[in-house]
């Protein structure tokens, strides 16, 4: 059996290892002059590939059913299938990394894993057309490749200087598949406002509350990264898919940013705390008491918002006003970044459009769809990666014994 596999990153390769372990002819077609190139920036360069709490609550999907049965039957065959190639993890926190916390290492091993049993590589080969009549015929620029059957692991379209340029969905659409709009994820936020170049650098620990239309749908913790221009870091990305499916249906989008996270009272008693450290510390201005806990340009910013000066005692200022701000700092978001900065895709083939026991599609027999193709995105974590081998590894598995 001829096997084709139409894209070389993550998820092209494993499922090329997969099938040839069990004897199967595979031909990897990889428009770049190299695999995996988006791996090579994953997680920073460290390539976070599996986390230790993998479920579906980390996930956005269209079927929460399917994407759970492609879980729970593949998640513990995915640190089998790393092991075999020679990988050591590095765990921390739960999050895994190649021991060398070097993504590269990852990549070479899935590279030399797949070179070493034999599966060819087609460089600079993109493809331009599938057909299907008894058998598939694919067509690059220059030559036409038959195949039995085919997986199709083109990515998405996040990070389109790696190849990921929506080719995959185009290719599918003509073969009769529906696509859910791919939208930018993980990736950071731009805000209405013009005063975040004051704050850009600053990192802060923080409570990010999400409010669309009015109605509060999610809330983070993490670390705040500030930009010239709005938000980052990976409490915003984790939010970001959210927020970019309501802006595509034209709704309100709003993050309050509560910038005392360690405490928990409410606002009447963050007002008594102050008034506390104001008696402790009787010559300290408002700016000073607050330095003692917020970065400055935050403090600077906060005051400048409440109409007060920087060397202001508490007793005298509008209290309420810069509580309410320290603790419910409005974000107005504008826009999400663009897919050059977004490290995933929302959005993609359905897959209620693919059979979850083996990854097949439902429209075109003998044809698989994995990874960023469809429609599954992660927060950060390991997620990402974490499907696409699950994913990858389930349809390498099934084109021989379907």
């Amino acid at each position: 059996m001829n096997l084709i596999i139409i894209g070389g990153g993550v998820s092209g390769l494993t499922s090329a290892i997969v099938a040839r372990r069990q004897g199967v002819n595979v031909t990897i077609l990889e428009k770049n002059s190299k695999c995996g190139k988006k791996l090579l920036l994953t997680g920073n360069g460290r390539a976070n590939f599996w986390n230790k709490s993998m479920d579906l609550s980390f996930y956005h999907t269209s079927s929460k059913k399917d994407l759970e049965k492609i879980i729970t039957s593949e998640k513990d065959n995915v640190l089998d299938f790393i092991h075999s190639l020679g990988i050591v993890e590095r765990i921390n926190n739960g999050y895994y990394y190649p021991y060398t916390n070097q993504a590269i290492s990852l990549w070479n091993s899935l590279l030399l894993g797949a070179l070493n049993l034999g599966v060819k590589i087609e460089y600079e080969s993109p493809v331009i057309k599938i057909e299907k009549e008894k058998n598939f015929k694919i067509y690059t620029k220059d030559k036409c490749y038959d195949a039995d059957k085919i997986i199709l692991a083109t990515g998405g379209m996040s990070y389109p200087k790696t190849g990921s340029d929506g080719s995959g969905y185009n290719l599918l659409k003509k073969l009769g598949h529906t696509i859910n709009k791919p939208l930018p994820s993980l990736v950071q936020l731009r805000g209405k406002e013009n005063f975040y170049k004051d704050l850009k650098g600053v990192r802060s620990e923080v409570i990010l509350t999400v409010f669309e239309n009015k109605k509060k749908i999610k809330e983070e913790h993490g670390e705040l990264i500030f930009t010239d221009y709005g938000i980052s870091g990976i409490c915003t990305f984790n939010i970001s898919g959210i927020i970019a499916r309501g802006l595509n249906k034209k709704y309100e989008e709003e993050i309050f940013i509560n910038f005392i996270p360690w405490f928990k009272g409410n606002s009447m008693d963050f007002i008594n705390f102050v008034d506390n450290q104001e008696k402790k510390l009787k010559d300290y201005t408002l700016g000073q008491i607050l330095e003692g806990f917020l970065n400055y340009k935050i403090v600077n910013l906060i005051l400048k918002l409440s109409n007060v000066k920087n060397d202001i005692k508490w007793s005298l200022a509008p209290k309420e006003k810069i509580v309410s701000l320290l603790m419910n700092f409005p974000f107005k978001v504008k826009e999400t970044n663009t897919f050059n900065e977004a490290e995933v895709t929302t959005g993609g083939i359905p897959l209620e459009e693919i059979n979850p026991d083996n990854m097949e599609s439902k429209i075109v027999k003998d044809l698989y769809l994995v990874g960023e193709i469809l429609d599954v995105d992660g927060i950060c974590g390991g997620y990402n990666l974490g499907f696409a081998f699950m994913s990858s590894i389930k349809a390498g598995r099934s084109v021989l014994n379907d």
